[in-house]
């Protein structure tokens, strides 16, 4: 998936003609990130990456490039985001009382398409956004120990799991030697999923609260979401 960027492009140069834009690109083919030098600070740059590594060796770019792995990127802008943090004294406890299911997916940013701020909610993610025996056990913390009463389940739009099959569990077989024990979760229909993912969360036994689960698709091109009914 390509990124998605504010400012000017690693391949231009900086507006009003000041220095080019310092970027770096991971080694693998179908990742690329692009940061500007910490030594020269000006406008930000944000982007989505899917398939990050945090083995993969990032090459030098032009001078001033950050060198060094991924993980490094993200523990250097740890130590920025930590220099100016303050505690915000919050509970545990969401304050909205909701636990939100979904898909790992790069391109959802759920804070910003659902209007949230940071201890408002709990968010379960995997591949898929499914509801698995894990994913219950997470809500059951949620609701017993937290006080969330509300879930919202949200797949997407172009999920990769539909381009799955079981098959690629019998496939690690053949590489590793042994089956794994989870199911890959692929389905081909996404709606019918979502209605499936709310009945096992309305018919667990372990959640003390189920009256209040909805689920729906979220558009990656549009970025709305359409609710499913659960019938």
């Amino acid at each position: 998936m390509a990124g998605r960027f504010e400012g000017n492009h690693p391949s231009g140069s900086g507006s009003g003609g000041g220095p080019p834009t310092v970027w770096v690109t991971s080694q693998q083919a179908h990742v690329a990130f692009f940061v500007r030098s910490h030594s020269r600070p000006r406008s930000s740059v944000t982007s989505n990456v899917m398939g990050m590594t945090t083995s993969a060796s990032v090459p030098a770019g032009p001078e001033g490039a950050i060198v060094g792995t991924v993980t490094d990127r993200l523990v250097d802008a740890n130590e920025q985001y930590a220099a100016a943090f303050t505690d915000p004294g919050m509970d545990a406890r969401p304050v909205l009382r909701v636990a939100v299911v979904a898909c790992m997916d790069a391109r959802l940013d759920l804070h910003a398409a659902l209007g949230l701020e940071l201890g408002d909610c709990h968010t379960i993610r995997n591949a898929g956004g499914v509801v698995t025996d894990d994913v219950i056990r997470s809500l059951t913390i949620s609701q017993r120990a937290l006080g969330t009463r509300s879930v919202v389940l949200i797949h997407h739009t172009g999920c990769g799991l539909e381009s799955l099959t079981e098959e690629f569990r019998h496939d690690l077989e053949m590489e590793v030697g042994q089956r794994p024990a989870w199911a890959v979760e692929a389905f081909r229909d996404v709606d019918q999923d979502v209605r499936q993912s709310m009945q096992r969360v309305r018919t667990s036994p372990f959640l003390l609260h189920t009256d209040d689960v909805r689920g729906f698709v979220f558009d990656v091109k549009t970025g709305l979401l359409r609710e499913i009914d659960p019938a």
